[in-house]
């Protein structure tokens, strides 16, 4: 079998980025000039759309014809020694000279087949073969006919061993090619059984006989190579892609390994700061309870640096979260037609304080078009580039900025920081994968933003790119592809998308002050259980709290005992003592206590297996750590909707 593992020729392609420019800043205008990188790529085994097998097959019949063209160089010399005494010299001569011809011309043919660099087109190269073998044949098959062979039953014999040997070696030299085999062996046969036909004898019909079963037997064993070869070639395909899928999962587990090595790497600075800041905070607050009574301004300026540290640990945990909910499969793409140019403006406005506060400027251009892309995940993407932008240059001008495209627009993130080094660009979008500390001054992140850009918008079908240029900036793109249909309305629209009457209502909802309900509390952890029993109770909510279904219970009795005890809410840690979990605990809940309330589930879990399971319940669930706020809302929420509660709950994304 013909070894297919040979280099493939490498072509060398230029990958050049157009100059960006912005007709609002003219500093911009000569932002990146236009460069050129080198890529090489392998050359296909065939030209596009050709079957690998017949290519290989095709190299197969070049490679094993060798022994014909040999052949056909030494056999014409004992044939002429033999019949020089019945046929004249020249005859022989003409006859000789032909194949020698020939068999120069297939000679060359193949030197050019193998120094071809082009991909091969399997039909074309096979065919020519076949046509320089056929004619081939054909001289062969002269030595069994009347213009060669007179009638003389030793050269008849001689003959017929001559044609035999050849005709047989060109069942495993060209069954590559099927056609190909099959002329030839005919193109041989055919004028010697012709021959013995129309000669009288039974020394001929005996001949005869043998030439039709020599002729049967090459051709059904010509018939089993072909297949032999063909299914060989595919098996030899086959198992190089299973190698291909083995290395690939090799270099997979070795990236993931690589991932840990980084996450640990990271966690254990990244992680480690805030819980340091959080440590030396309530340090701090304590000293001064032992001192004196703790002003209430004080007390409320420590609370405030300690949310704002919860917050950077809240950040990262969330992003590893949006990393398992895309690994799980659990990220629901939402698409509608969105207006570009006001999303953008809402964009702006959100982060333009922060920009102020960190001495840059960001400037924002739109498009008046409409995008046809899922609002909230687009919101994610450009979320993240923005806070990148602003994060790793602060001071300098950061710009938004739209250019169309076919079909499509590319939103633009420019900045003027200190740009990324062309070593780094092509890994900035792996997880757990950050630039050098020396230029992260705030020092906090796991290195999954971008990681988290890629992935969503892959999800969406959008195209991520990056240029950059040290010392002088960096250029993210995103590519959405533009709205079959146009809304005949601009409707009021929000950073995270278009915004509804339902929206709006819900928002006031969750805003106005919730109503006091009774909430059942489960939670194996004794000190969250108190802490957050103790919360809720300081919002003025009956609380109904223990480790197992049956402490609550018993908990809620005690308190129906005194008065009403009713229950608005539950909320249920997910993984609960003796491999009992929140779905199960809600369950028993519900069913014991005879209620419909609303339940949340609440976890730490980032799994993408525990994701699945959480969202296959129905429930809704909140992932640790929770903000308050966002816990005050969704009391409010389930206050307010306290009349109108569905049937089935809904999970949050």
């Amino acid at each position: 079998m013909a070894d297919i593992g040979k280099p493939w020729k490498k072509a060398l392609c230029l990958f050049a980025g157009k100059r960006i420019i912005s007709g609002a800043d003219a500093t911009y205008s000569r932002f990146f000039e236009p460069t050129a990188t080198p890529m090489t790529q392998k050359e296909l085994p065939g030209a596009m759309g050709a079957d690998p097998t017949d290519v290989e097959l095709v190299r197969l019949l070049y490679r094993q014809s060798n022994a014909v063209l040999a052949a056909n160089f030494v056999i014409p010399l004992p044939v002429i020694a033999i019949l020089r005494d019945s046929v004249p010299m020249a005859v022989l001569l003409v006859w000789s000279g032909a194949i020698y011809v020939l068999t120069a011309l297939r000679i060359v043919h193949s030197i050019h087949f193998f120094r071809q660099r082009g991909p091969i087109v399997p039909a074309r190269w096979a065919r020519s073969f076949m046509v320089m073998s056929w004619l081939s044949a054909l001289m062969w098959g002269l030595v069994g006919s009347s213009w060669l062979l007179p009638e003389q039953p030793p050269l008849v014999a001689f003959a017929c061993v001559v044609l035999a040997g050849m005709s047989g070696g060109a069942v495993p030299s060209l069954s590559a090619h099927r056609p190909t085999a099959i002329g030839t062996i005919v193109a041989m046969l055919a004028p010697f059984a012709l021959y013995c036909f129309v000669h009288d004898g039974t020394v001929y019909r005996i001949y005869l006989l043998f030439t039709l079963c020599l002729l049967a037997v090459n051709l059904y064993y010509s018939r089993n190579t072909h297949r032999t070869l063909r299914e060989s070639v595919r098996l030899r395909f086959e198992n190089l892609a299973l190698i291909g899928e083995l290395k690939h999962e090799r270099d997979r587990a070795t990236e993931a390994d690589l991932a840990k090595t980084r996450f640990l790497a990271a966690a254990s600075h990244d992680l480690r700061q805030p819980v340091y800041a959080l440590g030396l905070l309530t340090a701090t607050l304590a000293g001064l309870a032992r001192r004196t009574d703790v002003p209430a301004a004080q007390a409320a300026h420590i609370a405030g640096r300690l949310d704002g540290t919860l917050d950077k640990i809240g950040t990262m945990l969330d992003g590893l979260l949006d990393a398992s909910r895309l690994d799980a499969g659990l990220m629901p793409v939402r698409r509608q037609p969105l207006w570009l140019g006001a999303w953008l403006v809402e964009m702006g406005d959100e982060y333009a304080q922060l920009a102020r506060e960190q001495g840059g400027q960001l400037r924002v251009h739109g498009a008046d078009v409409w995008i046809d892309t899922d609002p909230a995940l687009l919101h994610r993407i450009i979320d993240n580039l923005l806070s990148n932008a602003l994060r790793y240059a602060p001071g300098a001008r950061v710009l938004v900025g739209c250019r169309r495209r076919t079909g499509a627009v590319e939103i633009q993130v420019i900045d003027q920081g200190p740009g990324i080094p062309e070593a780094e660009q092509a890994r900035i979008f792996d997880e757990f994968t950050q630039l050098p500390d020396a230029r992260r001054p705030d020092g906090q992140g796991l290195g999954l933003g971008l990681a988290i850009v890629r992935r969503l918008a892959a999800l969406l079908g959008h195209r991520v790119a990056v240029r950059s240029i040290p010392g002088r900036g960096t250029m993210f793109a995103v590519t959405v592809p533009l709205a079959a249909a146009m809304p005949t309305q601009r409707p009021d629209v929000v950073a995270g998308g278009v915004v509804s009457d339902d929206v709006i209502a819900m928002s006031a909802a969750t805003q106005a002050q919730a109503q006091a309900i009774g909430i059942v509390l489960i939670d194996d952890d004794a000190g969250i259980r108190s802490a957050l029993g103790g919360l809720l109770a300081l919002w003025g909510h009956p609380v109904y709290a223990g480790a197992t279904v049956d402490d609550v219970l018993a908990a809620h009795a005690a308190a129906a005992a005194d008065a009403q005890a009713p229950i608005g809410l539950i909320l249920a840690d997910y993984r609960l003592g003796n491999g009992v979990t929140g779905i199960d605990a809600v369950a028993a809940l519900r069913r014991t206590l005879g209620t419909d309330a609303p339940a949340v589930l609440v976890t730490g879990d980032t799994a993408p297996d525990r994701l699945r399971a959480l969202h296959a319940s129905g429930l809704r669930v909140l992932h640790k750590p929770i903000a308050a706020e966002r816990l005050r809302e969704l009391i409010a929420e389930v206050g307010g909707m306290a009349d109108r509660r569905p049937s089935a709950e809904r999970a949050l994304a």
